[in-house]
């Protein structure tokens, strides 16, 4: 892991934010012009280590994969607002000398993509050959093509929306009320104490739920139980299922600040990829090729959301591909359907060279 350290960022609510520290692992050799970089953008629980062993996305970067490291200089950073080496949160107030807590300014999608194009410019790369990610590194992706299309040749958003729906907003409430429901939240202020475990596993349990469909639960867990022997205790986790909920929510916890969750749940709830403007108003000038991702049981992000961002960039004249994939998984998808993401992807970037 490397870290890129710059002075000051001024967010989109008109605060500043200094100093900054992004995060960032790369994969892979950049070439002598700079031309065949890409960027992938983390969703929510993830950060720097996209690819090689434990890697969130490791089955698509690598040599001979998707991002195939022989050809291509990967660059994965963890997002502005993260506990997982960029500047968040957890991390030192330089006022105070003590983390941030709720002193933490709000920030938005578009702060995050600004950040990363700091880091983009100190590394001396003039345009990506593309920038790709699922979920909340979809929206990245769609950032990027709005704020800094003159940056990108290619752009690949997988199960993403160009904004929050109601009901997707109404989960993250949900988490988020959770976590501020714990005593040891102490309104933000628990690192020298106890943090929201509790509070953060709950949040974590609800939000996994929206990843996975109702097949794949009933394909991996039925109505099984965990032990027979030991039915009907008070409210135990006798269902596999519930015990694969309470094992999802208490790992988290050991990996995640629960102020970031709140932080970053709620700068996805913000984003709006077509920043007030119509539909046909919010890629107009867009340059980049587009191959738009979306999986049939998708229930978090369903497919109509996809499919409204194939419009907006048809209508703005971007060159756009849609690609809906047949799979049981749910929103874990692309993390799971690897080998058809991998053929779609490699075939995309062949034909995407540099000026």
């Amino acid at each position: 892991m490397e870290y890129f350290n710059f002075e000051e960022l001024k967010l989109e609510s008109g605060e500043k934010l200094s100093p900054v520290v992004l995060a960032y692992e790369t994969y892979g050799k950049l070439n002598a012009d700079k031309s065949n970089a890409i960027l992938i953008l983390h969703a929510l629980s993830g950060d720097t280590h996209a690819a090689g062993p434990g890697g969130w996305w490791e089955k698509m970067i690598g040599a001979g994969k998707a991002f195939d490291t022989g050809k291509y200089f990967i660059i994965c950073s963890n997002v502005l607002g993260g506990c997982r080496g960029s500047t968040g949160p957890s991390s030192i107030n330089p006022k105070t000398g003590k983390p941030y807590g709720l002193d933490f300014p709000i920030i938005t999608i578009t702060d995050i993509v600004n950040a990363q194009k700091k880091l983009i410019d100190h590394l001396g790369i003039e345009k990506l050959l593309s920038a790709a990610g699922g979920s909340m590194g979809g929206m990245q992706v769609l950032e990027w093509l709005v704020t800094h299309p003159e940056r990108l040749l290619s752009a690949i958003p997988i199960a993403t929306a160009g904004r929050h729906s109601p009901q997707q907003i109404a989960f993250n409430e949900v988490g988020r009320q959770a976590i501020m429901a714990d005593v040891n939240w102490n309104e933000g202020d628990y690192y020298s104490g106890p943090a929201p475990e509790r509070g953060l596993a709950v949040a974590r349990m609800v939000g996994h739920i929206t990843y996975m469909s109702d097949r794949s639960m009933e394909d991996k867990f039925g109505r099984k139980f965990r032990d027979k022997k030991q039915l009907l205790k008070k409210f135990a986790a006798e269902f596999e299922v519930e015990g694969y909920l309470q094992y999802r929510g208490d790992s988290f916890v050991k990996r995640f600040d629960a102020n970031s969750y709140l932080y970053i749940t709620k700068a996805m709830d913000y984003f709006d990829a077509f920043h007030g403007k119509s539909i046909a108003e919010a890629f107009k000038g867009v340059k980049a090729k587009v191959m738009v991702l979306a999986f049939k049981s998708d229930w978090l992000y369903p497919t109509h959301q996809s499919q409204e961002i194939v419009k907006a960039c048809k209508m703005g004249g971007v060159k756009t591909a849609y690609c809906e994939i047949d799979s049981k998984y749910g929103h874990d998808s692309f993390l799971v359907e690897t080998e058809e993401e991998t053929h779609l992807i490699r075939n995309f970037l062949k034909n995407v060279k540099p000026d």
